[in-house]
């Protein structure tokens, strides 16, 4: 039988899957201190004093004493019952010797500020400070949360955005729900409500809460850059800092990611994590933000090619992340043994350890899209080269170089074969040696006379043919055809 605190525990997180209550923190109360200059609320012998050209709408608990208020000139007070001012006569022994106190100008207050909003399950634990944690994006209300500003307070809002609107589910001002999209658009025309809400983007409501039963994408993604814009990061104190999707800043913990089928329930599995782990002594101290989100895909690593819908479960510690590892690995021990039965269909985790779920497969991934990649960049190059060989792709030409002026010609020289017909002298300086005549040559026509006489007769050793002089060998005989030894 489950103790009356899991029984809570449990019961809290009912609503905490499809949507959650987030409550406005900053508010222009007249009794807030820190609303003030000086840090305390002015009393009977101080001048109060509000920026002349702001507007401000204050709401006002009880009754106070002042020497001399300045108003502005748009503005207003939201009197509770019983609240007002008066002047005092003389002077206010309680107050000291009187200064003046100026309001603080709350025009550059954001929505879109996460550290301005606290989350909670339902309006109990909000009463009560029992806050959950969520990534930056998600702390901003999403388009099926309530949004609930305290009953007896008033503020001042910008809700500039890079959309045209801001949907959520319900807006809770001075106490009365808003549900209806007319009725808030004439609260938003009211005084109260210009003075309340300003910017570039209307706040509406009537958005549908979420009805699917593996929960909804927030939705504030589209404006990531103003949220984290209004965020401070402090320096991670880990071996490798995580960088959770929709969180504008690395931290030291741990991330489980779930993969899960058509039968998941976020819901049941939220209060699965909380019954099983997040009650025991050991995890005490940790903050834990279960969510789904778009995780990018990408080839290598690199490339992205799209995104697919997980469940994120952020664990966080507080310290350098070894209970959240801790924490991590039972999650991801139990989901290999009952993710058949709670629609889990693969998980894996990320520490800020540097472990993680599956390092000896993240290699092999790694190898894998290496040589993936290497094929798709050769398969390119083949490609390539193909469409040039058949023309459909041309190459640029090369630009033409500028020609270089033409040098002029210089005078040829004699070659040393031209010097040496010519020239009557040798090489070593001497006369040239023309050696003895030749009579038989360069005379083609004395050659007939010498041979005429021996054209006859079968022993003839001198032949004369168009082809050219050659002896006759006596001993060959041109009737053999065979050669005998």
């Amino acid at each position: 039988m489950l103790r009356t605190l899991d029984v809570l525990l449990l019961v809290s997180l009912v609503g905490a899957a499809n949507a959650l209550y987030k409550q406005w923190i900053p508010d222009t109360n007249y009794e807030n201190q820190t609303n003030w200059d000086h840090g305390a609320v002015p009393c009977g012998n101080d001048i109060v004093k509000f920026p002349a050209l702001r507007k401000v709408s204050v709401f006002v608990e009880t009754t106070h004493a002042v020497q001399e208020m300045i108003l502005p000139v748009d503005g207003e007070f939201i009197l509770n019952s019983g609240a007002g001012f008066y002047v005092v006569s003389g002077q206010d022994p309680d107050c000291g010797a009187g200064v003046t106190a100026q309001f603080k100008d709350s025009e550059s207050v954001e929505w879109f500020n996460p550290a301005l909003w606290q989350a909670a399950a339902n309006l109990d634990d909000l009463q009560r400070g029992n806050f959950l944690f969520s990534v930056h994006e998600e702390s901003i209300p999403c388009g099926y949360d309530d949004v609930v500003f305290k009953a007896r307070s008033s503020f001042r809002v910008d809700t500039s955005s890079s959309e045209s609107s801001i949907p959520v589910k319900s807006v809770s001002v001075l106490g009365k729900k808003f549900e209806s999209s007319s009725e808030f658009s004439d609260y938003l025309g009211s005084r109260s409500g210009r003075l309340q809400f300003h910017g570039s983007s209307a706040v509406t409501v009537g958005h549908p809460g979420c009805e699917d039963p593996s929960g909804c994408d927030c939705g504030n993604s589209v404006n990531h850059q103003r949220i984290c814009g209004s965020v401070t990061c402090a320096s991670p104190n880990c071996r490798k800092p995580l960088l959770p999707e929709g969180h504008c800043c690395d931290v030291c913990g741990a991330i489980v990611t779930i993969h899960y089928a058509t039968t998941f329930n976020l819901q049941s599995y939220r209060q699965r994590i909380h019954h099983l782990f997040l009650i025991q002594p050991q995890y005490k101290s940790i903050q834990l933000g279960m969510s789904k989100v778009f995780k990018p895909q990408r080839l290598m690593g690199i490339i992205p090619f799209g995104s697919s819908a997980v469940i994120q479960v952020v664990i966080l510690d507080g310290e350098e992340g070894k209970q959240a590892e801790r924490l991590a690995r039972d999650i991801c021990k139990d989901a290999r043994t009952h993710g058949s039965n709670l629609g889990i269909t693969g998980d894996e985790f990320q520490a800020s350890s540097g472990s993680s779920s599956d390092q000896s497969g993240a290699k092999a991934a790694t190898v894998v899209g290496v040589v993936f990649g290497v094929l798709i960049m050769t398969a390119l190059i083949v490609v390539t080269v193909f469409l040039v060989h058949k023309g459909v792709v041309r190459m640029p030409s090369m630009p033409s170089m500028p020609s270089m002026p033409s040098l002029p010609s210089l005078p040829s020289l004699p070659s040393l074969r031209s010097l040496k017909r010519n020239s009557g002298v040798g090489e070593l300086g001497g006369p040239l040696d023309h050696g003895f005549d030749n009579p038989m040559f360069d005379q083609p026509n004395m050659l007939p006379d010498v041979l005429g006489s021996n054209r006859t007769g079968a022993n003839s050793s001198i032949s004369l043919t168009q082809t050219g002089v050659y002896f006759v060998n006596p001993v060959y005989d041109d009737n053999e055809t065979e050669f005998s030894a």
